[in-house]
């Protein structure tokens, strides 16, 4: 059974799904959405649709150089049946799994900190901003460290009493 990967996204397809396009140098291109197929059609890049797996790689949202990533990599020589390596592989597959996802916290986990520390930065930029605009305002205006607002209020016209367009009250002609 060969699972093979999107050309677009680089999700993996299974047997039986997604489509296939084969271009007239007979190069292969698999899809594993119509979605794939519709944007490798309108020859969007896949490095700049956020979605895509080549994009969280570019953009550093996922890991590009670990020695776990090699041991996805396809191996087209076919190798004689025997029990043993079977076994072999598939416990080696579980620890290199184990591995990998281990890594792939770590580098979450590193992300985040990052992150982290970026908005606390931003925030104390915005905490000084606030101080400084503090100092700008008059200290007669200030009471206990508070800015005393003071607000207009608008006063409008009472119009029930008054005829449209006029200035003058209800049929009645003042002097």
């Amino acid at each position: 059974m060969r699972i093979e990967k999107c050309f677009f996204c680089s999700v993996s397809i299974y047997p039986g799904h997604g489509s296939a396009f084969v271009r007239n140098d007979s190069k292969v291109f698999r899809f594993c959405t119509s979605k794939c197929h519709k944007n490798f059609k309108m020859k969007r890049n896949p490095r700049k649709v956020r979605w895509t797996k080549a994009f969280r790689k570019a953009a550093g949202k996922e890991m590009t150089v670990d020695s776990t990533i090699d041991f996805e990599k396809r191996r087209n020589i076919p190798v004689r049946y025997d029990r043993e390596l079977i076994q072999t592989t598939i416990k080696a597959m579980k620890r290199v799994g184990e591995i990998k996802k281990r890594r792939e916290h770590a580098f979450w986990k590193n992300r985040m900190t990052i992150a982290k520390d970026k908005q606390r930065a931003d925030r104390t930029k915005k905490l000084e901003a606030a101080k400084s605009s503090m100092m700008l305002i008059e200290p007669e205006s200030r009471e206990n460290g508070r800015v005393r607002i003071r607000e207009k209020i608008k006063v409008a016209k009472a119009r029930s009493a008054l005829v449209q367009g006029e200035d003058r009250s209800m049929g009645m002609d003042l002097d």
